[in-house]
């Protein structure tokens, strides 16, 4: 059977210790975090990534965090979490309002971050569990609805084609004979 992977998770924030203890937390609850510290390279890391969810702070170097997030929402619906110092209501309802799903004010407890992450994920794809997914790069399986993801987009599979895909990915790098397809 194919190994289920930790969530690819991106923050963008130029505090990199808080990237560093972040990256720790969550690696205890199945998340990757790969972290970029300004706001061009953090940019690019996101719209060049698989991630299933993208962490952002307004104030970075570079470039505005609430600009990243005007530009990834003209082609990316990856979830998207603000994490920011600026926590007044005036700041949370502009990062909503320009495409944010969720908005916690720093410092937060790691524990609500990875709560908030988890809702995240459950409504941006109701029909997956964490448990019942396998992945190969950036192509998603639920094995229970045998639903199909490539780069977070649906693919439209036959009942067969999505059997067929199941046997492949859950023996990879391995030959798999007709007959068991």
């Amino acid at each position: 059977m194919a190994e289920l992977m930790p969530h690819p998770v991106l923050i963008i924030d130029d505090d990199q210790e808080l990237c560093e203890l972040l990256t720790d937390w969550l690696a205890g609850e199945d998340f990757a975090l790969t972290a970029a510290h300004d706001g061009p390279s953090g940019l690019q890391a996101a719209t060049q990534g698989e991630f299933v969810a993208i962490i952002l702070d307004v104030m970075l170097p570079g470039m505005n965090g609430l600009e990243i997030l005007r530009q990834l929402r003209q082609s990316c619906q990856t979830p998207l979490l603000m994490l920011s110092a600026r926590g007044e209501p005036i700041d949370r309802i502009l990062g909503l309002e320009l495409g944010a799903d969720d908005y916690l004010a720093k410092p937060c407890d790691p524990r609500e971050l990875v709560a908030r992450l988890r809702a995240l994920l459950r409504r941006s794809q109701p029909s997956s569990t964490d448990t019942h997914q396998l992945r190969a790069d950036n192509l998603r399986l639920d094995q229970d609805s045998l639903l199909a993801w490539l780069d977070d987009q649906p693919l439209q599979l036959t009942q067969s084609e999505a059997l067929i895909l199941r046997t492949l990915m859950e023996q990879p790098g391995q030959l798999v004979d007709r007959q068991a397809l």
